[in-house]
């Protein structure tokens, strides 16, 4: 019989499977809180379930599925980047960042990714397969296992690592629902942010079921001939169609998207895509978040210099537009904005 992963299961499928055994209800809430409050990783942790009960957990289900492999610290302590290694030998990258009161992890929902965005180290690997819903949770399990040893907890998760969380639409969604759960983590929603590269459909998705999550949209150019050069899903899903349902996004859920740019020094860091960009977006409840480009082995543009980043983000604010530069962060480690891949080194 092979083994399933515990948080692969929601609560209610949880007291379904007891119930099967002829245990009480209650006890599906005793393991829950187990799993998301206490964060025991074995059945034999759980010391207020009678010992016939977690030979069966022991029996029936594998609590820990992520093997971590290779850890680093950036030189200044604030990022730490794990690499996991999974039971089919694919591979996966997490990232926790240290800020002044918020525990921030970036979590991956694919291994690889098929969207081949040029400048990304995951673009590109190339896709391999869907994180199931249970692998997106046990990568925050097992940060809020470490940091809970250290008086600390997880307050904000990102789904901005490896893949594309709307082409694995389901599984992320049940993993934020798991994690959002009363009776378990009860993260808010709103300490969630979901990033997309523009998958119209899932952006539409998303609208209707009207959730407290955040939303984020990869743009990097205000025009379709420089986005389809950058990033290939634009020639399916290009600006005409993706602003759009941006536009009723924030109509229909009175909630900000922000927009992602990578600024690469001479491609789209000029004041021509910045005027372009402001008048794409203007009148829209919208931020934009500027981040200088990250290095990569895979692409040989260079991150724009602090003076254009900053004519870029006046010539924004000057046309009423909200915009922040992003700090750089775990760059040493490959941790930052479109580093990660799956490399042992």
């Amino acid at each position: 019989m092979q083994k399933r992963l515990i948080y692969d299961l929601d609560l209610p499928d949880l007291t379904e499977i007891l119930t099967s055994w002829h245990e009480p209800a209650y006890r599906a809430i005793q393991i829950w809180k187990g799993i998301y409050q206490q964060y025991w990783q074995e059945p034999d942790d759980f010391s207020n379930l009678p010992k016939q009960l977690r030979k069966r957990l022991f029996e029936h289900f594998v609590f820990n599925h992520l093997t971590p492999s290779v850890i680093q610290k950036s030189s200044d302590g604030e990022t730490e980047k794990t690499l996991f290694h999974l039971p089919d030998g694919k591979r996966i990258e997490t990232v926790l960042m240290h800020y002044d009161v918020r525990r921030t992890l970036c979590i991956s929902t694919q291994s690889g990714c098929a969207m081949g965005c040029v400048f990304c180290a995951t673009g590109q690997m190339g896709y391999f397969r869907n994180l199931s819903s249970g692998e997106i949770v046990e990568q925050i399990i097992h940060y809020a296992r470490y940091l809970k040893t250290r008086g600390d907890r997880v307050t904000n998760v990102v789904f901005m690592g490896m893949g594309e969380p709307f082409h694995n639409y389901s599984n992320v969604m049940a993993a934020i629902d798991t994690l959002n759960h009363a009776e378990g983590m009860n993260l808010g929603g709103r300490r969630f942010t979901i990033s997309t590269v523009g998958l119209v459909p899932g952006i539409s998705r998303f609208t209707k079921e009207d959730r407290q999550v955040n939303l984020a949209v990869s743009l990097h150019a205000a025009n379709n001939e420089l986005r389809s050069s950058m990033i290939p899903i634009n020639r399916k899903y290009p600006i005409e169609a993706l602003i759009p349902v941006l536009r009723e996004y924030t109509t229909v859920t009175k909630r900000r998207v922000t927009f992602e740019w990578a600024l690469i020094q001479d491609v789209n860091d000029t004041l021509e895509q910045a005027k372009k960009l402001s008048e794409l977006i203007q009148g829209m409840l919208a931020h934009v978040n500027l981040i200088p480009l990250n290095p990569t082995q895979g692409y040989m543009g260079q991150a724009t210099n602090p003076d254009r980043a900053n004519q870029f983000r006046s010539l924004l604010e000057s046309r009423g537009i909200s915009c922040t530069i992003r700090v750089r962060r775990g760059i040493d480690i490959q941790a930052g904005c479109g580093q990660l891949a799956n490399d042992d080194t």
